[in-house]
């Protein structure tokens, strides 16, 4: 089968296009065969090894010191059961699926294989391999952190970069769960947040979000480029902060959260549930959630599909066809 490979961190061109051996699958896993994968900002940062200091140690471990420990990309997937294990009750042949693979990467590949019980789930029916491919990485985090926030119906929340993935996620399950959502993203993209439920929608090329005077009980930061004492200022005295990109507490977190009632919650990886994705999946197909796609590539672009979401500008989600 044919996979992306990748042996030393750097720039998109260290993407290899290789022919590699079919996996089998063991008795608890399905094999599936892969129609579309996506590119993540945690596919670029991995592959470039664009690591927070603070983390930049355990990271390298945990990805590999000299080289990737994983030689193939790739977060997220749709596509259909082709084999299953002798063990596996949940799914079988044919069935159309979607999953999340940023434990074991992998999914830059025309062929994975996937443990029965993991965060693999069956496709939402209304919506198309591509779009489905771009839900368990962004939407699944943006659940995951507002869960964790309880957010509740009648409160008001800010979203800073409610124009990416996980922004686009959050600006929408926010207004599922009842609160009154307002959105920051630049000029290009106000009409589109605004498209997706958001109630008011401020250009941050134009205005501060913290001079409005207003206070939010939540200030959900999904892409960490806010300013953190603009964010504080915005926030209630019992307010949640949310920053999914920052593992651990700078000293400017760590005193805000010994001289003040603020709650923060920064971003450790979400758990990966076949749980998460039911949900989402019951949201799309009662049309509660929908999925942005910035631009489509075919998989032997892979590398200009790197090159885009690199600069940093991308709208909602960025999908790669693996095979027809």
């Amino acid at each position: 089968m044919k996979a992306y490979v990748y042996t030393k961190y750097g720039p998109p061109d260290v993407l290899q296009l290789r022919e590699i051996e079919k996996p089998e699958p063991k008795d608890n896993e399905i094999r599936v065969k892969v129609f579309v994968t996506t590119v993540t900002v945690a596919d670029i940062r991995t592959r470039s090894f664009t690591i927070p200091r603070s983390v930049w140690l355990p990271a390298r471990f945990a990805l590999g010191l000299r080289k990737p420990r994983k030689a193939i990309l790739g977060m997220e997937l749709a596509g259909e059961v082709e084999a299953v294990g002798k063990d596996v009750k949940r799914f079988r042949r044919g069935d159309q699926v979607f999953a999340a693979t940023l434990v074991g990467f992998g999914a830059y590949a025309e062929y994975k294989c996937l443990r029965e019980d993991g965060a693999v789930a069956i496709k939402p029916s209304n919506i198309t391999y591509e779009e489905a491919a771009a839900i368990p990485i962004g939407a699944r985090t943006a659940l995951h952190y507002l869960r964790k926030a309880n957010l509740q119906s009648g409160q008001k929340a800010l979203i800073y970069g409610a124009s990416g993935s996980v922004g686009t996620y959050a600006v929408q399950l926010a207004k599922h769960f009842g609160a009154h959502v307002t959105g920051v993203c630049s000029s290009a993209n106000v009409e589109m947040v605004k498209s997706l439920g958001a109630d008011e929608v401020i250009d941050y090329t134009k205005e501060d979000f913290s001079a409005r005077g207003g206070t939010y009980d939540l200030v959900f930061d999904a892409v960490n480029k806010s300013s953190f004492a603009a964010c504080m200022k915005s926030l209630k005295t019992n307010g949640v902060y949310i920053n999914v990109t920052q593992p651990l507490p700078d000293l400017r977190m760590l005193w805000t959260q010994i001289t003040s009632k603020k709650k923060l919650i920064l971003g450790q990886n979400s758990p990966e549930t076949a749980e998460a994705l039911d949900y989402l999946k019951a949201l799309v197909e009662a049309g509660r959630l929908k999925v942005v796609i910035d631009r489509a590539y075919t998989f032997d672009k892979m590398i200009e599909a790197h090159q885009y979401v690199d600069q940093g500008h991308k709208k909602g989600n960025v999908v790669v066809t693996v095979q027809a």
